[in-house]
């Protein structure tokens, strides 16, 4: 969502500070021909965004607390309370109404709570008193996992306080008494204390509550989503060779228990698989009419969750994500480890669709040896990827959505069109939805420099980004925001502070190595380069080895496709890894060169020496991490 651009923006004020004497052929844009994209929270500078990150929990905790206005007769009890439990320093009253009103005016966008007072410089924090100071090492090592007592805590105290004293010359520091240290420990949040001490699923079993899964009162509310690899091993369009178990992530809405969102991919389950699935989740899917017409009904469950149920994954801890559902204004549960009645519905679908999708179909894998028996799934494997995602919709749009519960209490698709009645989810349309893949697109702090911008061994420049380049201060570096679409490295968007807008910045890639070249298929490039060529990396040499990669395997898919040994086929899923198959994006893993011999007058062959073959693809894929 584009931030509204006010008329006081605290990026005018760069005007003056950046006013450095401009070449003679150069000559600033025009704010009306400026085409960049407006900024995203993760724009500002951190300490910004933690202020901001800390009025929001203030805003949050209150609004969720507060019966009535927002008064001060209202507000001062309840910021007691806060203060207790949220991190310092607190407000007061009156600053916490101004936050709310400003919030709301703009839409309750997190980036409204970015201080206004930013572009005045960075204001030096007031230095802690020796007292203070040594008071609070002496709490921090009381709240170890150690648990000292009090009594122990106390008395390094009162050495850490005599050592320092020994430094000093007139004024010494003087330590409060046992009865006064004792007291302080014993105001501290009990909470707090047993987390520290006891470790934070002790604390959570003692002081809150375990209660039954409470019910959402309208769709879009809690949106739960998660991974799993469907017992079932599909093969390639064209090739027929097995290509394994794809990876499914799934997000479903706990009020309709209509699925709301999935993605389908051989990587590992990572950011990329939860931004495809967000996507998909937020967009419309006007595609299901004109992609599978045999599909009799629509599918009409889109929109913004308001709280995202995650588990502790760790692509459910990525910053990119974190700032991306902050931008949108999707609030992030994390499932405590140990407490699967959090997040409930999601395992029961995983279970639905392996028990009534998967178990008639050919090629379904078994988790239990006996179960098998002499049923080979691979030898089986005979659904095309591309079938299997025609299966997939029509099952969830005109069965799962439109089948009673086994206790007759709700139909999904019957339960969406009442609580979109009643209360519609938030949409995202027009330049909002265009900037959307902006937003959840990997987040990358980069040096700016005389070169441009470099990342993966790569590098992006282009003359609007030199042009503001010129301007910078100092040695001319910089460190900026960019942004990285994992399914097309062939550009960035770069966030520009003195317009205060995203531009599009371009590979540097005259051998047209990064068109349409995804995140992935990069990393395994770069791999095999690093290991078997060994010579300096650029694009000419990377579009060598890229070159060679897609030959040897449509070669060896070819070959294999040809015989009976197709089905033994162990190498498939790493290959479809490298194609990107995926729901998002169909790929086959037969594909046209890249490099057209007939157009070239020196063929890639010669240009460079082939590396070694090896004896599994997975060698070349081995040691990549999911992103």
């Amino acid at each position: 969502m584009c931030a509204q651009k006010s008329s006081e923006h605290p990026s005018r004020l760069f005007e003056d500070e950046f006013s450095l004497p401009q070449p003679a052929a150069s000559s600033p844009p025009s704010e009306s021909t400026v085409t960049g994209i407006a900024a995203t929270f993760d724009s500002f500078p951190d300490e910004l965004k933690n202020e901001a990150l800390h009025r929001f929990k203030y805003l949050d905790w209150i609004e969720a607390h507060l019966n009535g206005g927002w008064t001060e007769k209202n507000l001062k009890p309840l910021l007691d309370e806060a203060a207790s439990i949220l991190p310092p320093p607190a407000p007061n009253w009156r600053t916490l109404a101004r936050w709310h009103e400003r919030y709301n005016q703009h839409g309750k966008k997190l980036i409204s709570l970015i201080p206004s007072h930013q572009a005045k410089g960075n204001a030096v924090s007031r230095m802690t008193s020796s007292e203070e100071l040594l008071y609070e090492q002496a709490v921090h090592g009381y709240l170890v996992a150690k648990k000292p007592s009090i009594s122990t805590a106390y008395g390094e105290y009162i050495d850490s306080v005599e050592m320092e004293n020994i430094s000093i010359v007139g004024n010494p520091i003087k330590a409060i008494s046992y009865r006064a240290f004792y007291n302080r420990i014993k105001k501290l949040p009990r909470y707090e204390q047993m987390k520290s001490r006891e470790g934070t699923y002790r604390a959570d079993v003692e002081f809150r509550a375990i209660g039954c899964h409470q019910r959402p009162n309208r769709i879009m509310e809690r949106v739960e989503i998660d991974h799993t690899p469907l017992d079932l091993i599909l093969i390639d369009d064209e090739s027929l060779v097995p290509i394994g178990r794809p990876n499914l992530t799934l997000l479903i809405d706990v009020y309709s228990h209509c699925i709301v969102g999935f993605n389908l991919s051989f990587f590992q389950p990572g950011y990329e698989s939860v931004r495809n699935a967000l996507l998909n989740c937020i967009s419309p899917k006007d595609y299901t009419r004109t992609k599978y017409p045999m599909i009799e009904h629509d599918w009409p469950c889109y929109g913004k969750p308001e709280t995202l149920v995650v588990d502790n994954g760790v692509e459910f801890w990525s910053s990119s994500l974190e700032q991306s559902c902050l931008e949108l204004g999707i609030n992030i549960q994390y499932n405590p480890v140990r407490k699967p009645w959090l997040k409930p519905m999601i395992e029961r679908v995983f279970g639905t669709i392996n028990r009534k999708l998967l178990d008639s179909l050919p090629g379904k894998t078994f988790s239990n040896i006996i179960k098998k028996g002499d049923y080979d799934p691979q030898e089986n494997a005979l659904i095309r990827f591309s079938t299997f995602l025609e299966i997939f919709h029509h099952w969830i749009i005109d069965v799962y959505h439109y089948e009673p519960d086994s206790r007759m209490r709700y139909i999904p698709a019957i339960s969406w069109q009442h609580g979109s009645k009643i209360a519609p989810p938030a949409t995202i349309v027009g330049n909002d939805l265009a900037m959307l893949e902006i937003i959840l697109s990997i987040s990358l702090k980069c040096m700016h420099k005389r070169t441009g911008v470099e990342r993966y061994k790569l590098r992006y420049d282009s003359d609007e980004l030199a042009f503001y380049r010129m301007r910078y201060p100092d040695n001319g570096k910089r460190y900026v925001m960019v942004k990285l679409n994992p399914r097309d490295i062939s550009y960035v968007y770069i966030f520009i502070t003195e317009i205060n807008k995203y531009i599009r910045v371009p590979c540097i890639d005259q051998d047209g190595y990064t068109k349409g070249l995804s995140l992935q298929e990069h990393l395994i490039t770069l791999h095999l380069h690093k290991t078997n060529i060994g010579s300096k990396i650029n694009t000419t040499s990377l579009a060598k080895a890229r070159t060679y990669l897609k030959e040897r395997v449509e070669k060896e898919l070819i070959e294999v496709s040809k015989t009976t040994k197709a089905k033994k086929y162990k190498g498939g899923k790493n290959i479809a890894k490298y194609f990107n198959v995926g729901s998002q994006s169909i790929n086959d893993l037969i594909k046209d060169p890249i490099v057209d011999e007939e157009e070239s007058s020196t063929p890639i062959e010669s240009a460079a020496p082939k590396p070694p073959l090896e004896d599994d693809w997975d060698s070349f894929t081995s040691g990549l991490e999911p992103y």
